[in-house]
């Protein structure tokens, strides 16, 4: 803890002397530091990049090609979102609220969560 105050005091120090105006929150700094940075973002061609549904359409990954997600679950069309990277066949989700996810791709079948989503083209 002690530990974590004095880097706090000198990322403070530090953006003071630089002339920073306003600190961001510590809630962001923490999401910010768990998320690794992203080297390669998907293409548009990426065979991943597109719309995934359940089988009762509820539950909608719309994976965009600059390594972004958004979530719709029944009428919100933007209950979560956040970005994403694809290794091999898995997937992992970092929501914009700090809530992480992954899931798998096994036959051209997104599972997340418990949930199955097919590509919707």
């Amino acid at each position: 803890m002690k530990r974590a105050l004095a880097q706090t005091a000198t990322l403070t120090a530090a953006l003071l002397a630089a002339g920073a105006e306003a600190l961001p929150d510590r809630k962001a700094l923490a999401q910010t530091a768990d998320r690794p940075a992203v080297e390669n973002p998907p293409q548009a061609d990426h065979p991943y990049v597109g719309l995934w549904v359940t089988e009762d359409g509820r539950i909608r990954h719309e994976l965009l090609p600059n390594d972004r997600y958004v979530e719709a679950r029944g009428n919100r069309e933007k209950a979560y979102q956040g970005r994403y990277r694809v290794t091999g066949n898995h997937i992992d989700y970092w929501d914009d609220t700090g809530f992480t996810a992954d899931g798998v791709f096994i036959d051209g079948v997104l599972h997340h969560a418990g949930m199955i989503l097919h590509r919707r083209r």
